[in-house]
């Protein structure tokens, strides 16, 4: 079984790889924190099915990957276990606390495997906030304590080592405050970013105009007395790779067409996993939160499950418009900021002399046009976030803890604009900043509504 840990080691290392995750505060590959949660549990256990959820404990929630990548690659027993340690709230859910509440009930029901890998996760988090970020660290305190009463069935070892390294954080903690005398009072509080109101109107506006049942397709269904080849043979000869099982009018779950080589549709009902079925009016980031985790995000109509949407529907031109729409906004209100903060074009010393050439070029050709744009308006986008990376308040503002990750949003934001603009393939090549984005965005809008 050593196989399937060095498949997971390499399975995760290369997915977290290629969208270019590292650690938060050291910059370091993310699979230096997938190791030492991978070691932490071999410490404990030689069960390898463990080590390989270690491994692949943040795959489902940060890369491309979903819950059935990793049944295909690695069965359904590790499946369930990163499925135990991935979280289910969504960013629409409320702010942080609530968010963190319906994660935690999450971890309550998890088995008692899956708590044992949790535990060395947060060891190894807390290890690395407490050292990196005292101020996050007294917040991260908080929830770590609240989630070791619900971890209390996993590993003892590891349950006591965790205990051992939230009190060590907490005197580590304790004696800042002491030394800095009194100036960390208020540590615990993260500086609150105050939203842009007119931004956060037209963030509103666009996120709430489309819903799932703009972009959903009709559900197919089969009653579970269907014999299970003659459903395999209708679902291959149409294309559908799921349909739903009907029981007494109503689907309750879905068949898989690779599944159905005898018996009755009813003898291979799959459930929906939890957060999988979203009401028809959800939000367009909550379809796209659920298709991070799933092949497929489920759309109940009217107290039935009617329709489905896959990845490939994000392609739809609705999606389109909507992400394209939301890019405009996020980029009008950066100009707006430089524009207030940088009069005269005071902003020019702080871009490169190639790239405010490019701008002048595209100013006096719009200018010939007759046109009549400010400078400001012919930088690219991440020109614009290079300028506002230089200062630490426009940095907090944008909602960015460093810029080597504005930086990497600029990059991401202009690929999937470039690949909108030209009618690319933005499944593919930018599904990854698709997801950052729109919960960046409901982040954002949950600010407003505290």
């Amino acid at each position: 079984m050593m196989d399937l840990i060095e498949h997971a080691s390499a399975y995760a290392t290369q997915a977290h790889a290629r969208i270019d995750q590292r650690r938060k505060y050291s910059s370091q590959p993310y699979d230096v924190h997938l190791k030492n949660v991978a070691e932490l549990v071999a410490e404990v256990s030689d069960d390898p099915e463990m080590i390989a959820a270690a491994w692949l404990h943040d795959t489902v929630e940060d890369t491309p990957a979903t819950f059935r990548d990793i049944e295909d690659e690695f069965g359904a027993a590790v499946a369930g276990l990163v499925s135990d340690l991935t979280d289910v709230s969504k960013p629409s859910d409320g702010n942080r606390a609530a968010r963190k509440a319906i994660d935690r009930d999450h971890t309550a029901r998890a088995s008692v495997r899956a708590k044992t890998v949790k535990l060395a996760d947060l060891i190894d988090n807390c290890r690395d906030i407490c050292h990196h970020d005292p101020r996050f660290a007294r917040v991260f305190l908080a929830e770590m304590e609240a989630l070791l009463r619900v971890l209390e069935d996993g590993d003892a070892v590891l349950l006591k080592r965790a205990h051992k390294v939230w009190n060590k954080c907490r005197e580590r903690l304790q004696q800042l405050k002491q030394e800095d005398r009194g100036t960390l009072s208020d540590v615990h509080l993260p500086r609150r970013r105050e939203p842009d109101i007119q931004q956060l109107h037209a963030l509103r506006l666009f996120t709430r105009a489309f819903s799932a049942r703009d972009i959903a397709d009709p559900f197919p269904s089969f009653d579970s007395d269907t014999p299970a080849v003659r459903a395999r043979e209708i679902m291959q000869a149409r294309g559908w790779s799921a349909a739903g099982l009907r029981a007494e009018g109503f689907v309750n779950g879905y068949l898989r067409a690779e599944d159905l080589a005898d018996g009755l549709c009813g003898d291979h009902l799959r459930g929906f996993a939890r957060g999988q079925v979203v009401p028809a009016d959800a939000s367009l980031s909550d379809v796209i939160y659920v298709l991070t985790r799933h092949r497929a995000c489920y759309v109940d109509v009217l107290g039935d499950v009617a329709g489905v949407i896959l990845r490939e529907h994000i392609q739809n031109p609705v999606v389109r418009m909507w992400l394209f729409g939301m890019i405009t906004i996020v980029e009008m209100n950066f100009t707006r900021r430089i524009a207030e903060y940088y009069a005269d074009d005071g902003w020019r010393s702080l871009v490169s002399e190639g790239r405010l050439e490019k701008a002048q070029q595209l100013h006096a050709e719009r200018l010939r046009r007759g046109q009549h744009p400010e400078l400001l308006d012919c930088l690219q986008l991440s020109d614009k976030i290079q300028i506002l990376i230089k200062d630490t308040e426009h940095l907090a503002w944008m909602g960015f803890d460093s810029r080597r990750m504005a930086k990497n949003a600029a990059k991401e934001f202009e690929s999937l604009r470039n690949n909108l603009a030209h009618t690319q393939d933005i499944v593919a090549n930018d599904w990854p900043q698709i997801a950052r984005m729109t919960q960046r965005i409901e982040s954002l809008l949950g600010m407003g509504d505290d």
